[in-house]
């Protein structure tokens, strides 16, 4: 395992990180197999684990708490908030009442004291970012959270939130993939401008980076689920798969796999300091973590720029935000 520095924190994190979205209803109800993923992960040299509160309304979190009894102190521990936690009218968002309401329920669950890395997990439009930061400063002062980071902001929130005055976020959690390349035109930038560690979600591009939905193959029952997510019921289906198809066979000819290639492809960026893995099983677990370490030359990253340039994103919606005053409401003169 690869290890790099978490932005200017000085604190050291595994170029792997394990990403917990998977545990619980939304993947995997077994806790016994996801706490065996979290423990051969943490046997594998991952040290940085991320979860959310929303996951499985905060199921995953209890399983990860549960899981680390007798390892916390191994693990840089992070977590998110600020996506809706049920319906009520103040239990989402970026206020200070429920940013500090939302990291005492995570630490419940999470049974631990603290949190190493509290991240407000989207951009919220409606409340004001310095309420936001402040009510992180005060939990960073309490004790009860090391760092912050923030997850899928915009550049021009990044640059914002960096010349505040209060707690700096010291990583953003962006979507980055070989397919989804949007961010090296700007987030990217930002983050290496203000020494913020990038943590990179979604490097497989939801199965696609797998190999599992090249031409001709059926999709999987998730992606028969949920088409547009997986892209299947959308107009941008063909252009993937070409990209699948022209990557495939740039990893062969490199001797690699796909999915190896991949993860390789998003640690190569300089602002990358970890890309989080979200398997949903052990043997998912186990058949991506022998590709830690791998690395592309750039012979093989020139090839890769000419099937999707830098900073294209193959299909727009993968840039995992999508400004809301940008809704044709919005747009109208009036």
């Amino acid at each position: 395992m690869e290890y790099r520095s978490l932005g200017r924190t000085g604190v050291t994190v595994s170029s792997f990180a394990l990403g917990t979205m998977m545990f619980g209803r939304w993947g995997n109800p077994d806790a016994a197999e996801c706490t065996a993923m979290v423990h051969r992960a943490l046997d594998a040299g991952i040290n940085l684990v991320d979860t959310a509160d929303i996951y499985d309304d905060g199921r995953s979190e209890e399983i990860l708490g549960a899981a680390l009894v007798g390892r916390r102190d191994d693990v840089v521990l992070a977590t998110k908030f600020a996506n809706p936690m049920g319906d009520g009218r103040n239990t989402r968002g970026g206020s200070r009442r429920w940013a500090i309401r939302a990291c005492e329920d995570s630490l419940r669950r999470l049974r631990t004291d603290w949190i190493d890395l509290y991240q407000v997990h989207r951009f919220d439009e409606t409340t004001d970012l310095d309420e936001t930061l402040g009510a992180l400063d005060d939990l960073v002062t309490q004790g009860k959270v090391r760092y912050v980071g923030t997850s899928t902001f915009p550049a021009w929130a990044l640059v914002e939130a960096q010349r505040s005055g209060r707690a700096r976020p010291v990583t953003e959690q962006p979507p980055y993939s070989a397919l989804a390349r949007g961010i090296e035109a700007d987030v990217l930038p930002v983050c290496q401008r203000y020494g913020v560690g990038a943590l990179v979600w979604a490097p497989l591009n939801g199965g696609w980076l797998t190999g599992k939905y090249r031409r001709g193959a059926e999709p999987s029952s998730r992606a028969e689920r949920e088409p547009d997510h997986f892209d299947f019921g959308t107009a941008f289906r063909p252009a993937k798969a070409a990209a699948v198809e022209a990557l495939a066979s740039i990893a062969a000819a490199a001797g690699l796999r796909l999915t190896d290639l991949a993860h390789a492809f998003v640690l190569a960026h300089p602002a990358v300091a970890s890309a989080i893995i979200g398997p949903r099983t052990l043997a998912q677990l186990d058949d991506v973590l022998p590709g830690a370490g791998t690395r592309l030359d750039g012979e093989v990253l020139d090839a890769i720029d000419k099937v999707v340039p830098p900073g294209t994103n193959l299909n727009p919606a993968d840039a995992g935000w999508e400004p809301p005053w940008l809704a044709p409401e919005q747009r109208r003169r009036r």
